[in-house]
């Protein structure tokens, strides 16, 4: 199992902005990997993805992509999961719990969070009208099954920080946002987990 160590090559492709680059990151803090390479991608301007991005991500073409040793891993969720397997880091600590069915909840709600939070959390500040209204009830919808799961845990595995965790919290700070745009409060409607992001 790799450790992350000197002899280890970790670059990140990333953008400070992405939520999805923000859960890499986050994962790798959570490990205590410090040794990586972070290059940011220039992805407000079209035609500004670099050769490297397209090179490691052909297919998709986006950030973030965990090169590591000269391999590429696409997509946030499972470059964290991959993080979670292979790279032990400091804290020898684990993202995903090791008992099979409380690990596919923790996929399960983490591609929640893909599916449901992040469509309408996207359409707030960028819509009007009734598109952003509708977008409006299905994000508080969203939050509101992501509160009935976390019940009154610390977190959505428990005790500790894990999987769920690093998928949702990226959005937590662009809660602010939503609400300025949306006009609402999310914890008047969510009050577990504003209280669980703070």
């Amino acid at each position: 199992m790799a450790k992350g160590g000197k002899d280890e090559e970790l670059i990140l492709l990333d953008h400070w902005v992405s939520l999805f680059s923000m859960r890499v990151r986050v994962a790798l803090a959570e490990k205590g990997i410090t040794n990586y390479e972070c290059k940011e991608e220039n992805i407000t301007i079209l035609g500004g993805k670099s050769p490297m991005l397209l090179e490691m991500n052909p297919v998709h073409k986006q950030i973030p992509v965990l090169i590591h040793n000269s391999k590429p891993i696409s997509e946030s969720l499972i470059i964290v999961e991959y993080i979670d397997e292979v790279l032990m880091g400091k804290s020898g600590s684990k993202l995903l719990p090791s008992d099979p069915y409380r690990r596919s909840q923790g996929r399960f709600w983490a591609h929640f969070v893909d599916t449901k939070v992040y469509p309408p959390s996207w359409n707030i500040w960028r819509t009007k009208g009734e598109t952003q209204e509708k977008a409006k009830a299905d994000f508080i919808e969203s939050l509101k099954a992501l509160e009935d799961e976390l019940g009154e845990k610390c977190y959505f595995g428990g005790e500790n920080f894990g999987f769920v965790d690093v998928a949702l919290i990226p959005f937590y700070c662009w809660f602010y946002t939503y609400e300025v745009c949306g006009n609402f409060s999310i914890e008047a409607v969510c009050p577990k987990i504003v209280a669980w992001g703070k």
